[in-house]
């Protein structure tokens, strides 16, 4: 644990917390903690997963997973999350009136993720993905401090100033001890549909500068389509409507990847 971080207290019967982030906004990060939580809870597995959204003053998943109505309270007044796809979801979102502003102080934002996290009927789950919101501020740090985290996954695009603000965020999470399992590379390249040229429109990773070398492994290679975007907004997330298509292929592969990264980090715990 950093040193100077609190003891963070688990969420009952939640098993694994994985981070979704990024080090700017507009780079897919929502989409692909949806479509990473859904490619997790896919095929053989049987895997119960959940997501919580916690960009309190942008959330997505409300539109991502066509969900708007207002949890209900438990016997012990606790809000049981939505359901949609077999996920349990959970976001401000679901809270306040569609559109509405929320203008809070760093104190509020961090009341209310404590209260999405330990005041959610959110287990039994196997892991619960938590989308959050772009940079390093309150939330992160809130999160690091409340709960234990099994890692993080840094979305970027290959650009050099979005993996720039990623590296950013992937040493943010390394001084509070949180292991980076990975860079989801969203936009990679995209492929013609009718010569099936790839064609890497915002330059190739050898392209990029010390500044914005990131020390992690790629998880997966997300490619620029259409798709993806209309999918998001329609609230039928690619890995559900399109299970066969190379982007749903794409993040279950990256599925296949955190969790065999946190199980790998899980047997070096129990060893050392």
């Amino acid at each position: 644990m950093a040193k100077g971080l609190p003891k963070q207290k688990p969420i009952p019967l939640v098993k694994d917390i994985v981070l979704v982030a990024s080090g700017k906004g507009g780079v897919g990060k929502s989409t692909t903690a949806v479509n990473l939580a859904l490619a997790i809870s896919s095929g053989n597995r049987a895997l119960s997963v959940g997501i919580l959204d916690a960009d309190v003053f942008g959330p997505s998943i409300p539109t991502l997973m066509n969900l708007n109505e207002e949890p209900e309270l438990d016997d012990g007044d606790f809000m049981v999350p939505l359901q949609k796809y077999g996920i349990k979801c959970m976001s401000m979102g679901f809270l306040v009136p569609a559109g509405a502003p929320i203008i809070w102080r760093g104190l509020m934002v961090m009341s209310a993720i404590e209260k999405m996290l330990r005041k959610v009927a959110w287990g039994p789950l196997d892991y619960l993905i938590i989308d959050m919101p772009p940079g390093t501020g309150d939330t992160q740090l809130s999160v690091a401090q409340l709960v234990p985290v099994s890692g993080a996954v840094i979305v970027t695009t290959p650009q050099d100033l979005a993996r720039i603000d990623a590296k950013r965020g992937a040493e943010m999470f390394k001084k509070v001890n949180i292991p980076v399992l990975g860079i989801v590379e969203n936009m990679s390249y995209f492929v013609c549909q009718n010569c099936q040229n790839v064609n890497h429109i915002f330059g190739k990773k050898k392209s990029e500068t010390d500044e914005s070398k990131l020390e992690a492994d790629i998880l997966g290679e997300v490619p620029l389509d259409g798709a993806i975007t209309e999918t998001s907004d329609n609230g039928t997330p690619i890995v559900i409507s399109h299970p066969e298509s190379l982007h749903s292929k794409v993040y279950k592969e990256i599925a296949d990847h955190v969790i065999g990264k946190v199980k790998m980090l899980e047997q070096i715990n129990r060893t050392s």
